[in-house]
Formats: C-alpha cells, structure tokens, sequence
C-alpha cells in the first residue's frame, strides 16, 4: 500500500516537483550559512517527499541523548529569524492541501503535506527516518510512560 501511495504521490500529483522545490529553497538557506540549520533541515524534508509514504521526520533530539549546547543556542536564534520564510511556506503548503481535499484521491496526498507543517514552521534539528524507525520510537515512549505510570 505505501508503494501505491508512493507511485500516487509522484505522477498525478507532482510530488517530485515539491521534493525538488522544497531542495532548492534548503540550498539558498544552507549556501547562506547563517541559515544553514534550516537548509539541512529542509533538504531532508525534500528527501521525506521522495517517499512520503514510507518515511517520516523526527527530531534529533529524538534520536539522540545529548546536542552541542552552542549548535541549540544557534538553532534558536536562527528559528526566530526563519520564522517569517516559514509562515510563507506554511501558507502555500495550506493552499496545496486545501486543493487537494476537493478530490477524493488527493486526501491521502493532503495528509502527508499536512504532516510537514511542523517541518516547514520548525526545520532546525530535523532528519529523515524510515517509518519503521519512528513507530519504534513512538513504542519505546509509550512503554516508558506505561512504566512510569505504572511505578506510581
């Protein structure tokens, strides 16, 4: 089935052509270096449109135990900066997705843009994993909680 969503996603819908826009905006910003955090960001969210089905962003911190506390100082400063180019981005992937829920194929299509809002509002610290990775993320959180909970 994500193979079939990956297929739809790419032909009648152009999904490449967004993985590729969404590339070359990440390029400007790391060719900036200021904005380097955003670019890489970005740059591997145009990588999760490749195969939007079968992959999904996660936070480094996720991922990892500890971060460079000067690399998270400089992640927010530039997040503030950002944060205008990234509204604007919000607003057109908005409009994509208003689109696209005015047929009945297109809302799964809908679905993956609507999950990567939170990337286009927040790229800093942002990787591509395979979905199986991030359901095994979201496994060992919901037992740690169970844990704790049940420790109580």
């Amino acid at each position: 089935m994500r193979i079939l969503g990956n297929i739809i996603w790419h032909f009648p819908f152009f999904g490449f052509l967004n993985a590729l826009f969404t590339f070359l905006v990440g390029g400007l910003f790391v060719i900036t270096v200021v904005g380097a955090p955003i670019g890489l960001g970005l740059i591997q969210l145009s990588r999760m449109y490749l195969s939007p089905f079968s992959s999904a962003m996660v936070s480094k911190d996720d991922l990892q135990s500890e971060q460079n506390k000067y690399w998270k100082t400089f992640g927010i400063i530039v997040r503030i900066v950002y944060f205008p180019f990234g509204l604007l981005l919000c607003f057109v992937t908005i409009l994509q997705i208003a689109g696209l829920f005015i047929s009945l194929i297109g809302i799964p299509v809908a679905l993956v843009l609507a999950k990567s809002l939170s990337t286009y509002f927040n790229p800093v610290g942002k990787v591509c994993v395979p979905k199986a990775v991030k359901d095994e993320m979201e496994r060992r959180n919901a037992e740690a909680q169970v844990n704790r909970y049940a420790s109580r």
